[in-house]
């Protein structure tokens, strides 16, 4: 598909592509699961992408690619300027993930069309949206336990769920992306999070993308 270069095009490609978000649990439980993360200076940006054995959260494959941002930054089209880059660095893979974390929104979205919708539809690999901030939506205070969490809504609907991965630390705001249920999405950011705040796979993807941009300076 030709990529868009306004907003407006950019919005049309969400609304064109948001109804083929499926919200279910597909497949069986994942062997390989990959973290996405983008690094960005001025215009210059390095796109990584680190795939972790399931059982073990041991990495098995990574790929980073650098380039130059194409489209603007617009709230609630963040997409557009990572979903090229991690597109060409899945695509040198040798592992094929079975689940994409992505350090974004999924359905807690404005149009519920996330970064982790994007790229889960266009690749059609199961995807959830972990993100470290709120985008839209409110919610109460989850409880300060591990595993607590609270309903994130927006136009009195639950489009993600604020979770406590660990004891007295920040919620993290999980969302469906594609090929997953809200729950399983929750219980999956917890089994990716055994010591902190953060999945191991986007601590993973977050070093890797930044260490690549520090070295090609």
């Amino acid at each position: 598909m030709r990529w868009p270069s306004t907003a407006a095009e950019a919005v049309a490609v969400q609304e064109g592509l948001r109804g083929l978000v499926d919200n279910t649990d597909v497949g069986d439980r994942p062997r390989y699961v990959a973290g996405l993360d983008v690094a960005y200076d001025g215009d210059r940006l390095a796109a990584a992408v680190v795939v972790l054995d399931w059982e073990t959260l041991a990495e098995v494959d990574r790929a980073v690619v650098l380039g130059e941002t194409t489209f603007p930054y617009v709230p609630g089209l963040f997409a557009f300027r990572e979903v090229p880059g991690l597109l060409e660095a899945l695509g040198t893979l040798r592992t094929t993930p079975d689940l994409l974390v992505c350090d974004g929104q999924g359905l807690a979205h404005p149009r519920r069309f996330g970064l982790a919708c994007h790229l889960g539809v266009l690749t059609g690999v199961p995807a959830i949206g972990a993100a470290k901030t709120a985008f839209v939506g409110t919610h109460a205070e989850p409880g300060s336990a591990r595993g607590e969490s609270a309903d994130l809504i927006v136009d009195n609907e639950v489009v993600g769920a604020v979770v406590r991965t660990q004891d007295g630390v920040k919620p993290m705001y999980v969302s469906v992306g594609h090929r997953v249920s809200l729950p399983t999405a929750m219980r999956h950011v917890l089994h990716l999070s055994p010591r902190y705040r953060l999945p191991e796979t986007t601590r993973a993807a977050d070093h890797l993308c930044r260490q690549a941009l520090s070295a090609a300076e």
